[in-house]
């Protein structure tokens, strides 16, 4: 692009209205003043030969005579009084008819190159221009005739000075004419675009408002009458009514009888014939402003539909991110590239991740390789065919194991798939109701083949024992025979009391539940085994709570709790250690807690679970049955309390007052807590903050409260 354009674009619009008025004035004022000023030059041209002439032909009439009468001093006296009429005569002499100058008016010598410079032809005159060197001079011959004879010619000299200062005068009255209309043309023409301008700087200032968010701008002039004035209306229902600001032309839904009830622009159409419009109507400037001012009414209206849509939407998005958000199912939006666009608050969660880091990015940046690759190959199946996916997946490492439901289905737009949905719901603790519940069904059957085993062995079991007994009475105490009898009757006992704890392991027996001091009983049992345990140097200590109220339980089977757990305690210990035996009233006086505490070896990781199971036991075989701590387990469910165990056990139940000068170390230990309820209601729902303080953050295994005593739990060492 020249620069001449980018000059000119750079101009104001009212400098290129003054500056094309003045050129076009300029232009043609110089194109008149050219071709009038020739004609002007010649016609003064014209004049002046015609006056030399009329000048010479008369100087031939009046020298007629004196060259008839060869007066020479009359015809040089005409000579020089003709040459002086005027400053622009140069010359002006007298030829005979051989052409030798008779007279002539030259103060000095005669040019003899004028004496041939022009001649008459007939007897008109003849005129010729010359050039003197300083100025041009038109030369005019006229013949001297008398009839048809010729008696010389007469030449007149006139300088062309006269017509060049005419001329000038003529240039210069012209251009300053046009000077003057070209000046007085700009003037007008500055106040005519300063006019136009003036409303397009308004157009420009409304623009400048719009750009800058005001929409509510007046850029049209108002109107000499308003519509309802022009139309004699008073119909307050219309929009167009008191409305000074719009052209009702432009507004919708006008009630006017005369106007369509159509839309633009199939009204602006309709409204051209109104009065209305016929009376307001202006120039294109004022039609563009009228639709500048209707254009930004309808942009308002526009944008505050699009505000209001928007908070809506906005309000929508957090109402649906907080229902999102509050759920504990992971939930995604993929879109068709299977990039996350929407997650919420539970998916960042379980994947340690923020929103932001998300969004944008795929499987592949979340999840390992083949996992990824899994997955993309199982969501691109259901975006192709459209139809969802539903499994449960188990997830984590060993000690983290989580159970997931995963829903996937496809988001359509239309006939379009546009995304992928998923949710994702934890179903861990589901799983293991399930596998609790299947494994107390197996413990109730089997519960109850155990005790009707137990019945049809305990009664052949009996009359072996009775005849076993019998017959030793008749054999000699250090015969063979007797040994054999003593073993059989060994034997059988082992067998009775196998009898015995799956009875117990059964419930078969009745219940007597009646109100117990809980410390008495527990110290009851302390007492019977003390002397025992002390033979190997294990010491049973008590910490009892004097504020334990008495509870509603059989005593008899309640003892049998103390028992196994005071056996299994000395048998984790074998030897020089102490066990401590302690009871506690929570601080909300709604349950009491029994603690058992060993320093024995403790109850490995891998076995916690399976201490409450029936038939596992660590120890040797021959030396326990397995059921010692499952029967236990029954009993305190019975009673509506639960047993739970730790292990390692604090180190306030490893070190006491005598173990301190003992050069064997103590522990690990294990503490099994018994909850027994002081209520009806049984076990409150909260905990007992007693029991959380002492077990601290250690590995816990518990047995849900309300069993039965046929379904397995995590727990302590089997008997």
């Amino acid at each position: 692009m020249s620069r001449a354009p980018r000059f000119l674009d750079r101009l104001k619009f009212q400098d290129k209205i003054n500056l094309g008025t003045a050129l076009i004035v300029i232009f043609f004022g110089v194109l008149v003043s050219f071709g009038v000023s020739r004609v002007s030059v010649d016609a003064i041209i014209e004049e002046n030969r015609d006056r030399g002439t009329s000048m010479a032909k008369n100087l031939a009439l009046r020298a007629l005579d004196p060259m008839l009468g060869q007066d020479f001093l009359r015809l040089k006296t005409l000579v020089d009084e003709v040459a002086g009429l005027s400053p622009y005569i140069a010359y002006a002499f007298v030829q005979d008819r051989q052409g030798d100058v008779v007279v002539h008016s030259f103060k000095a010598d005669f040019p003899v190159e004028l004496r041939e410079a022009n001649a008459a032809s007939g007897r008109d005159v003849h005129v010729q221009l010359l050039d003197a060197g300083s100025m041009r001079i038109y030369d005019f011959a006229a013949p001297v005739i008398i009839g048809t004879d010729s008696f010389g010619t007469v030449r007149l000299g006139i300088s062309q000075v006269r017509v060049q200062s005419a001329k000038g005068q003529v240039m210069i009255t012209i251009f300053g004419i046009t000077a003057a209309v070209a000046v007085a043309a700009i003037l007008l023409s500055t106040l005519f675009a300063r006019g136009i301008t003036r409303r397009l700087d308004i157009l420009r200032e409304s623009a400048e408002e719009v750009v800058r968010g005001n929409l509510d701008v007046q850029t049209a002039p108002p109107l000499s009458r308003d519509c309802w004035e022009v139309m004699n209306c008073s119909n307050q229902d219309c929009p167009a009514y008191r409305d000074d600001r719009h052209r009702c032309w432009y507004l919708a839904g006008t009630l006017c009888p005369h106007c369509a009830d159509v839309a633009l622009p199939e009204k602006l159409r309709t409204c051209r014939s109104c009065k209305v419009f016929l009376e307001n109507q202006g120039d294109e400037i004022q039609a563009l402003a009228e639709t500048f001012d209707i254009m930004a009414l309808t942009l308002n209206a526009y944008i505050d539909e699009l505000k209001q849509t928007h908070s809506d939407l906005e309000r929508q998005r957090q109402l649906m991110q907080t229902i999102l958000d509050v759920t504990p199912d992971l939930v995604s939006l993929q879109d068709a590239e299977l990039r996350y666009i929407a997650v919420n608050k539970a998916f960042c969660t379980y994947f340690h991740r923020n929103e932001k880091d998300i969004l944008g990015s795929t499987d592949f940046d979340i999840f390992s390789e083949g996992q990824a690759d899994s997955n993309f190959h199982e969501d691109r199946q259901i975006l192709m065919s459209g139809v969802p996916l539903s499994k449960q997946i188990l997830t984590g490492r060993k000690g983290d194991k989580r159970w997931f439901h995963i829903l996937k289905v496809p988001v359509r737009s239309g006939e379009k798939i546009i995304g992928l949905l998923l949710t994702a719901r934890d179903i861990t603790v589901i799983k293991q109701y399930q596998e609790r519940l299947i494994h107390s069904q197996k413990m109730h059957d089997l519960g109850k083949m155990a005790g009707g085993v137990a019945h049809e062995i305990n009664t052949p079991l009996g009359i072996i024992l009775g005849y076993a007994q019998l017959l030793l009475e008749d054999a000699a105490p250090e015969s063979q025979l007797h040994k054999d009898l003593k073993t059989i009757e060994r034997q059988t006992k082992v067998c009775r009391r196998i009898v015995a704890d799956l009875l117990g392991f059964s419930r078969s027996a009745e219940s007597a539940m009646e109100s117990m001091d809980l410390n008495t009983s527990i110290q009851d049992v302390v007492d019977l085994v003390s002397q025992i345990f002390r033979q190997e140097r294990v010491v049973v200590e008590t910490d009892f709570d004097p504020t334990v109220p008495p509870i509603v339980g059989d005593a008899a089977r309640l003892k049998q709790v103390w028992m196994n757990l005071l056996s299994n305690a000395f048998d984790a210990i074998g030897s020089d250690g102490h066990i401590l035996v302690g009871t506690k009233l929570c601080s909300h006086r709604r349950r009491v807690v029994v603690t058992v505490a060993d320093t024995g070896a403790g109850i490995a990781g891998g076995d916690l679970p399976q201490v409450f199971d029936p038939f596992f036991t660590t120890k040797p075989v021959g030396e326990g049955t397995g059921l010692g701590l499952s029967v236990s387990f029954g009993i305190v469910a019975d009673h509506g309390g639960k047993i739970s165990v730790t292990s390692p056990a604090p180190l306030e139940y490893l070190v006491t007052e005598g173990d301190k000068n003992e050069t064997k170390p103590p522990g690990p230990g294990t503490v099994f807590f018994v909850e027994l309820p002081l209520t009806k209601e049984g076990l409150p729902d909260e905990e007992c903050p007693e029991v959380a303080v002492l077990r601290g953050d250690l590995p816990t295994a518990a047995a849900p409260q309300g069993a039965n005593g046929l379904q397995g739990s995590q727990g302590a060492q089997g008997e």
